[in-house]
């Protein structure tokens, strides 16, 4: 179990170099069945993080570029007449993959966005009356722009609230960038090994297998009551939330090569999730500031 875990993370090393903590972040979101988001700025590497990854995790990959012009149709697919049969026919759209890169999300206008909301908390679309499951598994990583560039929407609270946990990925440290401009360890991408996909069904079961104990789920619900209660933020953690906590919780234990949770995992975690989802009443305040202050102001006997 624990070999095929660091045999990802190795493999996506030799592509994206000095961010090992962000790979294990993403690869817990995916082992966790859950959704990825990267806010960042354009050209340190967000679209060459997901493109990696779906390679190693040898998923069927799609990307949509994001633009003002984008309808949901362009994501989702279209029912179009078919004079030779003289019948409609469903010509599937980019979503029907198990790898989705939403590039740019937030260039698109809302409408747009909310094409994703079903098929991110349900694994299928539903188009003139019909539903279709997608492919399993099926894992999202959209990037977004900051609000301040020009042309770019805010993503309403529905659609953050499906995104498990949310990063940036930063600039590369000193001897990273200097690989990079080097271009030493810069493979292509078919030089790169993908994992079997039976191996990414043990791993996504094993981490349902991952046991929290009810102390710390009493701990989850001190924090859950916290950001509901305290008056702080414009609203609180959604139980869908708290769910995604739990799981990515339990996915970060087995990627540290345990079958049980820790306080530290939630700990560490909680800046990723909280992160999207909370708004100070105060001001603007960074993820880890946010965390400091539910976790400042808790006192888990655990």
């Amino acid at each position: 179990m624990q070999t095929h875990i660091n045999n990802i993370i190795n493999e996506i090393e030799k592509r994206i170099l000095g961010k090992r903590e962000k790979i294990e972040l993403s690869l817990c979101a995916f082992l966790a069945n859950a959704h990825l988001l990267i806010e960042d700025l354009p050209g340190v590497g967000k679209t060459s993080l997901a493109k990696v990854l779906s390679r190693v995790l040898g998923l069927n990959y799609s990307r949509v570029q994001f633009t003002s012009d984008l309808l949901p149709s362009d994501i989702l697919g279209v029912n179009y007449f078919d004079t030779t049969s003289s019948s409609f026919r469903f010509k599937k759209g980019p979503i029907f993959s198990q790898f989705l890169l939403a590039d740019e999300i937030n260039r698109a206008t809302p409408k747009t966005q909310s094409a994703l909301l079903e098929a991110m908390e349900e694994h299928q679309i539903s188009i003139d009356g019909q539903t279709m499951p997608l492919p399993e598994p099926f894992f999202v990583i959209a990037t977004k722009n900051p609000f301040e560039e020009v042309g770019t929407f805010e993503l309403p609270s529905s659609q953050l609230d499906r995104f498990a946990l949310s990063f940036s990925l930063g600039y590369p440290d000193k001897d990273a960038e200097r690989s990079i401009l080097s271009l030493s360890s810069q493979l292509e991408l078919d030089e790169l090994t993908s994992i079997e996909p039976e191996h990414i069904k043990t791993l996504q079961d094993a981490v349902l297998k991952v046991y929290i104990s009810e102390d710390l789920l009493d701990y989850l619900q001190e924090i859950l009551a916290f950001t509901r209660e305290s008056g702080l933020y414009l609203q609180g953690i959604s139980t869908r939330g708290a769910l995604a906590l739990t799981r990515l919780a339990k996915a970060w234990a087995l990627i540290k090569g345990r079958d049980f949770v820790i306080p530290e995992d939630l700990v560490f975690l909680l800046p990723y999730v909280v992160g999207h989802r909370l708004r100070s009443k105060e001001g603007v305040s960074t993820p880890s500031e946010i965390a400091n202050e539910i976790l400042s102001n808790l006192h888990p006997d655990t």
